[in-house]
């Protein structure tokens, strides 16, 4: 009896290494499963936010090809899918910084990044609005660039007109930019770069007899001011960021958090404002 309680008493102690703090791992692994556990319900949250956005961008698009419908108009293409709810597969969430998001990359591929959005006058070059978004889609970045726009001093003067690539086109991004009083020259679809000379030169068409925003957009976008304003946009907000990042040698965000991001582009969109007022202020 002796000996094999020996023997039972020298398994025990094999089964434990050396060194190990039994209490401590399991602590351990219990903080694990908690960190995961709080990660699905963030995943969770944010594809419940998304589902929403879908969804608003779903009933839009359903209603209008209603309203073509009831003109007695055919719409063009399928009817749109109404969005799944529920995270998706691809879904994650960072543990090292949770509020940066996965977003595509113009190089290729996906990192975790933030999305530094800027504002830029088309007469100084100066970025007169910018913020930092944790949303892959530039249509969610119209209407807060339309609050900071009226949070503006009137010393500053007044913004006429918003001018984006059609990354940021929506119907409701249209609605929002004329119901703050700004004009929107918002692109319908990815513009060429050599626009035919029968199409470059054609005369206006006739200003259509509607209220609705977007048609009267649409009508803007093909006249020859609307063209040559909206030319603007790759002559004054496409140099900023590309003088930022090879100039000036800003590329990525340096810590972590939504409100250290913020805090960093600002700086950075400061740095680039002081640059360009010595420019100005030599001419």
């Amino acid at each position: 009896m002796q000996t094999l309680l020996a023997l039972v008493e020298n398994s025990d102690r094999a089964a434990v290494p050396d060194g190990m703090d039994v209490p401590a791992e399991i602590a351990r692994r219990e903080d694990r499963l908690s960190a995961i556990a709080q990660a699905k319900a963030k995943i969770e949250q944010r594809a419940s936010e998304r589902h929403q956005f879908e969804q608003q961008e779903y009933e839009a698009k359903t209603a209008k090809r209603q309203a073509q419908r009831e003109a007695g108009k055919k719409p063009r293409g399928k009817d749109p899918e109404p969005p799944e709810a529920g995270p998706e597969d691809g879904d994650q969430v960072n543990l090292t910084d949770e509020e940066s998001r996965i977003m595509p990359v113009s190089s290729g591929g996906f990192e975790q990044s933030y999305n530094a959005q800027a504002g830029v006058d088309t007469e100084t070059m100066m970025v007169i609005t910018q913020h930092v978004s944790q949303a892959s889609n530039d249509k969610r970045e119209v209407v807060p660039t339309l609050q900071q726009i009226q949070a503006l001093p009137a010393v500053l003067g007044q913004v006429h007109t918003l001018i984006t690539d059609n990354g940021f086109f929506s119907q409701a991004n249209v609605t929002a930019c004329h119901d703050a009083g700004v004009e929107p020259l918002l692109a319908l679809k990815r513009e060429s770069h050599h626009t035919p000379v029968m199409e470059r030169f054609a005369l206006d068409v006739p200003e259509p007899k509607t209220t609705d925003p977007l048609v009267q957009m649409a009508r803007r976008l093909g006249t020859q001011a609307g063209r040559a304003l909206y030319g603007l946009r790759k002559q004054t907000v496409e140099p900023v960021f590309g003088i930022i990042k090879r100039v000036m040698g800003w590329r990525q965000m340096s810590m972590r958090g939504l409100a250290k991001a913020q805090g960093e582009w600002s700086l950075v969109t400061m740095a680039w404002n002081i640059k360009r007022m010595h420019v100005l202020r030599a001419v």
